[in-house]
C-alpha cells in the first residue's frame, strides 16, 4: 500500500520540544505542514531514495550540487543506492552514527535508520554541513527525511527484521518554500512576511525584523487551527499546551509595546492567506478569535493583579527597610537568583 500526505503539525512539547527556539531561528515553528510519502510493505529503499531525488532535482529543479544527504553510518545499503545509483559525489554524503539517523519512538517497537537531504543555502549563513562541528547553524537546512522503518526492538534491544518494512518521510513545506522562493528563513516565505506585516500593524511596530514578530506570526498559526479543530485553553494537556502558546505570544507583544488585547486580531489575516487550503479556519474565525481575546482579558487581569501584588510587597519592604536603617538594628539585603556574594 502506498500513500502520500500533506499533515498539520503542532510541536511545543514532549520529545521534539524547539518552543524557545521559535522566532528565533531560520526554521522552528510550533505549527508546521508537513508533506509525506508512505510505504506499507510495498516500496523500500531504492524506490524512495529514486522519488525523493526525481522530486526535488527533477519536478522542482533544484541544483543537484546545493544538496548533501546523510545516512545512518551502519547503513550501507542506503550508502550504495546514493553514492552508484543516484550519483551523488561522495564529499557530499556524510555517515551518521548517532541516533540522529536511527528513527525510533521508544525503546521498543518498529524503528529504522533514515537518510536526510540538506539544502546548501551558501556561504553566506553560518554554519557547516551535517555532521561537522557547526552543523547547528542555519546554512545547510534538512528538507527531508526518509525513515526506512527496518526493524523491530524488543524489551531486550535486540532488533529483528520486519517482515515487511516500510517508509516513512517527512518534508517541511515551510522550508522548501524558502528554497523555492530563494530566501534562506522560513520567515521570509511570503505567507509569513503577510503575517509578519499583520503583527506589526496591531502591535504598532515598525521594525519588522524584530524576532517578537516571527514569534507572534508563528504563534497565531499554532493557535488558531488548535481551536479550530476543538482545543480549548486549559490548565491541562492540549489546553495548557494550547494557553502556554497564547501567553508566550502576548508577552512577545508586551515586548513590544502593545498592552492591549491584540493577538486575536490576527484571525482575520491568518484566514486571507490559508483559508483558501483550509476553509475550515474561515467557518471557525470568528469563534477562534472569541476564545483568543477572552485569553488575552484574562492573562492581562492576572499581570494585572501580580503587579499589584509586587508592588505592595516591594512598597511593604521599603517601609520595612527605612524603619530598620533608622533604628540601626538591622541591614536589609536583596537578590534576584541564586548569586550570594552580596549577603552581609
Amino acid at each position: 500500500m502506498r500513500a502520500a500526505s500533506s499533515q498539520r503539525c503542532v510541536r511545543a512539547g514532549g520529545k521534539h520540544n524547539d518552543l524557545d527556539n521559535v522566532g528565533y531561528t531560520a526554521r522552528h515553528h510550533t505549527f508546521f505542514e508537513m508533506l509525506g510519502n508512505f510505504s506499507f510493505g510495498d516500496y523500500f529503499k531504492r524506490n524512495a531514495i529514486q522519488f525523493a531525488w526525481e522530486f526535488l532535482t527533477g519536478s522542482l529543479k533544484i541544483p543537484r550540487e546545493k544538496l548533501w544527504v546523510t545516512v545512518y553510518a551502519e547503513d550501507d545499503e542506503a550508502a550504495d543506492i546514493w553514492l552508484n545509483e543516484i550519483g551523488v559525489e561522495a564529499s557530499r554524503l556524510v555517515r551518521i552514527a548517532t541516533m540522529d539517523n536511527f528513527w525510533q519512538m521508544g525503546d521498543t517497537g518498529p524503528c529504522g535508520p533514515c537518510s536526510e537531504i540538506f539544502y546548501d543555502h551558501g556561504p553566506d549563513v553560518k554554519g557547516g554541513p551535517p555532521g561537522a562541528a557547526d552543523a547547528d547553524g542555519d546554512r545547510y537546512i534538512e528538507i527531508w527525511n526518509l525513515v526506512f522503518m527496518q526493524y523491530n526492538r524488543d524489551s531486550a534491544g535486540t532488533l529483528h527484521p520486519l517482515p515487511k518494512p516500510s517508509v516513512d518521510t517527512g518534508m517541511g513545506l515551510e522550508r522548501i518554500s524558502a528554497v523555492m522562493q530563494q530566501v534562506h528563513s522560513n520567515y521570509e516565505i511570503d505567507l509569513f512576511q503577510s503575517l509578519i506585516q499583520a503583527a506589526a500593524h496591531v502591535t504598532h511596530t515598525k521594525d519588522l525584523s524584530d524576532n517578537s514578530l516571527k514569534v507572534i506570526a508563528d504563534h497565531i498559526r499554532a493557535c488558531s487551527f488548535l481551536i479550530t479543530d476543538g482545543v480549548i485553553p486549559g490548565s491541562e494537556g492540549r489546553g495548557y499546551v494550547l494557553r502556554r502558546i497564547i501567553r508566550r505570544a502576548i508577552r512577545h507583544g508586551y515586548q513590544l509595546g502593545q498592552k492591549q488585547p491584540f493577538f486575536y486580531q490576527l484571525v482575520e489575516d491568518l484566514s486571507n492567506v490559508m483559508g483558501q487550503a483550509y476553509p475550515e479556519l474561515v467557518a471557525a474565525k470568528a469563534r477562534v478569535a472569541a476564545v483568543l481575546k477572552q485569553e488575552e482579558e484574562r492573562f492581562a487581569e492576572t499581570l494585572e493583579h501580580g503587579m499589584q501584588v509586587l508592588e505592595g510587597a516591594l512598597s511593604r519592604k521599603l517601609k520595612c527597610s527605612m524603619a530598620k536603617q533608622h533604628s540601626g538594628s538591622m541591614i536589609l539585603w536583596f537578590s534576584a537568583g541564586p548569586d550570594r556574594r552580596h549577603r552581609p
